[in-house]
């Protein structure tokens, strides 16, 4: 059973980790590098815990104690009790959702174990995402994910962190069930993707690109679809690597959706053939 402590010293160092979570810079640095990360509401808590984190401690408001009460019980971290005011304190912003968790990480795969994981099954999906900056496009892009269907996701050196607080909170805990694993050289290890099989499809709102609706679904069994940053969209490095340019048809004068909404197409228009077929009745 976790201890309940109750703590009104906004400077208590055991609350260290809750600080400044506003400071994206700061946090940028500090959680990589002390091995942490936070995960901010119930739901997004449970399943952290259900995804095998270990955790290092809570930080809840009263009214959150008796709601989060099954998890204090089962685990051994500390838990700290707080006011919302002195929480707003700690962390640089009103935490509305009363309850938030430091975790540890997992050490992450490389690219060559991940891919060499899914090499097993045969017509997996998975996802390239190249210099996606933006926390909150990243978490929605790994939520589409998780709900249509992709095995894995491979980042770019430069993608934002998936376990930064706003990337979680965005992707309603799915960051932490699709494996995701970082390209060190980019672009020059998509080529590892293509030897692990995968036919790599770059998103592109480009006249030369095929439209979605009309490449032949099994072109899409064990595929990598590859999506680019959200102010200019693929570089002209990982364009002339991919496979296959594609795109999604759009209304005359509109040439793009934002990331994170194209992700949630993309994933939905390439899903294999049997995922398509529409129910019995």
């Amino acid at each position: 059973m976790a201890d309940l402590i109750t703590v009104e010293d906004p400077d208590d160092p055991r609350l260290r980790d809750y600080t400044g979570l506003t400071d994206v810079e700061l946090r940028r640095r500090r959680e990589p590098a002390e091995g942490l990360f936070i995960a901010e509401g119930e739901k997004v808590i449970r399943r952290a815990k259900d995804a095998g984190y270990e955790m290092r401690s809570m930080l809840l408001s009263a009214k959150w104690v008796d709601v989060m009460r099954d998890v204090i019980d089962e685990l051994p971290a500390p838990v700290y009790a707080v006011t919302p005011e002195l929480a707003e304190r700690v962390t640089g912003y009103h935490v509305h959702r009363g309850a938030l968790a430091s975790m540890q990480r997992k050490p992450l795969p490389a690219a060559d174990e991940l891919l060499a994981a899914e090499a097993a099954e045969a017509g997996h999906r998975i996802a390239v995402f190249e210099g996606f900056v933006d926390h909150a496009n990243l978490g929605a892009a790994f939520r589409s994910a998780a709900a249509l269907g992709i095995s894995a996701i491979l980042l770019s050196p430069d993608c934002a962190d998936p376990l930064y607080r706003r990337a979680i909170k965005v992707s309603m805990g799915s960051v932490f069930s699709v494996p995701y694993a970082r390209l060190e050289q980019w672009p020059a290890d998509l080529e590892k993707v293509r030897e692990a099989g995968y036919r790599i499809l770059a998103m592109t709102p480009s006249e030369k690109a095929t439209p979605l609706d009309q490449v032949p679904p099994e072109r899409f069994e064990r595929s990598a679809i590859m999506l680019g940053s959200e102010g200019h969209g693929l570089s002209t490095y990982a364009l002339r690597a991919a496979d296959e340019w594609v795109r999604i048809p759009m209304a005359e004068g509109i040439d793009s959706l934002n990331v994170a909404a194209a992700s949630a197409v993309a994933f939905y228009a390439t899903r294999p053939p049997r995922a398509q077929a529409a129910p019995e009745l």
